[in-house]
């Protein structure tokens, strides 16, 4: 994952702020689109990637949101192209966020037309009542359509996203849930906890006493989870990641269907985990090149005018200290089940892990929460669910 100082960045984050209507939960930059100010984001974006497109050479490219899939055909077709003459398509692995209400066929086709190969679709969850509890667009039934509609534009590796804890949902509902996902068959799981963010609407309800949060019963459900996701087939790689090791009837060697990264893992994402360089474009878009993070503005308008004016629309630079970023590195490799491999991350910092974390990686270990190898550092199951808590302690 490291990187030299000339090589081009082979990693891509574009952020598509626009979504029907905003949920419940969401504490991402997005807002309700409007015809006008996606088409005058759609011409500031293909200016960015313009400004960036000689030190890019996407293995990897991601679209997320908001809901990327709001776009329409010409405003997509506008983008593939821009991307087509900048000599950026071709990646191994092009991913675009999905909502069931925005998946039709036309757009499908034309997506994988110009090599979009993996689709993530925010299902949340499959229950009428709780999709309406988080603000969700989109019907149970649109699941299924969407889903059927992506087999048939040819799309052989779908992510299915699911929440849990979501307030009202019983174990119940989440085990119905969990059968259903797992009937689609996709090659990829996502499943969150539900989090509160500050400024959202389901955050004031909390505090109004609404609901309560019950911590007992989302840990039996992360429990289900991962119990179900491995009797499916789907191996975890990340607290909240699931991933088969082949599309189903493929025949790879038992050698490789023993790694701890199955071979249907998100790239793009275990990149970040990985401390991996990444463009990241679009309103809000965080990046990372060679040493330097990024934030872009988190306004559509200001970042439109930004880009009018022939300039990146970035609203702060930040250059971390070597030590500062392989703590960050450290927090976030742990999150994914293969841990740290010593020599990974010495390669990839410059810094041991057992040397300049030899305090930390004893109390994770006195907690349960982590095991040393003699290769690595991993998180157990239970310290798997309080990763965050073992990220604070990595940070420096």
């Amino acid at each position: 994952m490291s990187q030299s100082v000339s090589a081009p960045v082979t990693s891509l984050y574009i952020h598509v702020p626009f979504c029907a209507q905003k949920c419940e939960y969401c504490a991402f930059f997005s807002e309700a689109s409007s015809g006008e100010l996606i088409n005058r984001y759609v011409a500031a974006l293909i200016r960015e990637l313009e400004l960036v497109a000689s030190d890019l050479r996407p293995e990897t490219i991601f679209f997320g949101g908001g809901t990327p899939s709001i776009l329409n055909l010409r405003q997509w077709e506008d983008i593939l192209r821009a991307m087509e003459r900048l000599n950026l398509l071709g990646a191994t692995e092009f991913t675009i966020e999905s909502n069931p209400a925005t998946v039709s066929l036309d757009k499908s086709k034309l997506l994988r037309d110009f090599g979009v190969n993996r689709i993530s679709m925010g299902v949340q969850s499959l229950d009428e009542k709780l999709l309406d509890r988080l603000g969700r667009v989109h019907s149970r039934e649109m699941v299924f359509k969407s889903f059927n509609i992506l087999r048939q534009a040819g799309f052989d590796n779908v992510n299915v996203d699911l929440m849990f804890a979501i307030p009202g949902q019983t174990m119940d509902i989440w085990r119905a849930t969990l059968d259903e996902a797992m009937a689609f068959g996709s090659e990829h799981l996502s499943s969150y906890e539900v989090i509160y963010e500050e400024d959202t609407p389901l955050f004031h309800q909390l505090q109004a006493g609404e609901f309560d949060v019950n911590e007992d019963l989302a840990c039996a459900m992360f429990d289900e989870l991962v119990d179900r996701s491995a009797a499916a087939g789907l191996q975890q790689y990340e607290i909240a990641n699931f991933a088969r090791h082949q599309r189903v009837g493929a025949v790879v060697p038992l050698a490789e269907t023993s790694s701890l990264i199955p071979g249907l893992a998100c790239k793009h994402n275990v990149n970040y985990w990985r401390g991996g360089s990444f463009y990241g474009l679009g309103p809000s878009a965080t990046g990372y090149v060679r040493g330097v993070r990024t934030k872009n503005w988190a306004n559509t308008q200001l970042y439109c005018e930004q880009l009018e004016q022939g300039k990146r629309a970035i609203e702060s630079r930040e250059e971390l200290s070597p030590i500062r970023r392989a703590g960050e590195i450290a927090a976030f490799g742990l999150r994914m089940n293969a841990g740290w491999p010593f020599a990974d991350f010495l390669r990839v910092t410059g810094f041991d892990l057992r040397e300049h974390w030899r305090t930390e990686i004893q109390q994770v270990e006195q907690r349960g929460w982590g095991r040393a190898e003699a290769d690595r550092f991993q998180l157990t199951r239970p310290g798997l669910r309080f990763a965050d808590s073992v990220a604070e302690l990595f940070l420096r």
